[in-house]
């Protein structure tokens, strides 16, 4: 009872802090509610606790909260990520972060959000972004393109860094597509 207790507190803090930072991430009036509810059965019993822990997410004004596993797009999705790895981060030294396109499904103003709060934790940590935005790329510190191609029958990756001009380039690529034009 008294780990119970202490988690359904933590899930507490833990939904109003995750409201900040998605409030933040261009998801402007969301709700969200961690719940903390027995398991069903004895059999579920595990070392760690005897609790089901689950996230509910109202990602608009004026809809009920519903469980996030059901009713977040892939872009709420990210972004919940993001918001979770945000506030799970400790000072270590030498921590780095790794975001495999943490911005799927987003663009415009949420994906200007995204790059700023990367940009805001690489101001802390080492963080590897993974993207096909260009308003997340264009926030990096360093820029690198992957790209692949066939050598001998072979598809190899093929892993450039871009600076100032190359690196306009690549963000105008990103932006235009292959036709890329003053």
């Amino acid at each position: 009872a008294l780990l119970t207790d202490s988690r359904r507190a933590a899930a507490l803090k833990l939904g109003l802090v995750l409201v900040r930072e998605l409030e933040a991430l261009a998801i402007p009036g969301c709700k969200v509610d961690v719940r903390v509810e027995p398991v069903a059965t004895r059999d579920r019993w595990t070392p760690t606790g005897v609790d089901d822990v689950e996230f509910y997410l109202s990602p608009n004004p004026g809809e009920e909260l519903r469980p996030l596993a059901r009713i977040a797009s892939g872009g709420e999705l990210s972004r919940v990520m993001l918001a979770l790895h945000t506030l799970s981060a400790t000072d270590e030294p030498g921590r780095t972060l790794i975001f495999d396109e943490v911005d799927a499904g987003i663009g415009g103003v949420a994906a200007d959000a995204v790059g700023a709060r990367l940009q805001a934790l690489a101001r802390r940590y080492q963080v590897l972004c993974i993207t096909h935005l260009p308003q997340v790329a264009a926030r990096a510190g360093t820029h690198f393109q992957i790209s692949k191609t066939i050598r001998d029958g072979r598809t190899c990756t093929v892993l450039t860094r871009r600076d100032g001009p190359g690196r306009e380039r690549e963000v105008a690529r990103m932006i235009a597509g292959a036709d890329v034009s003053d």
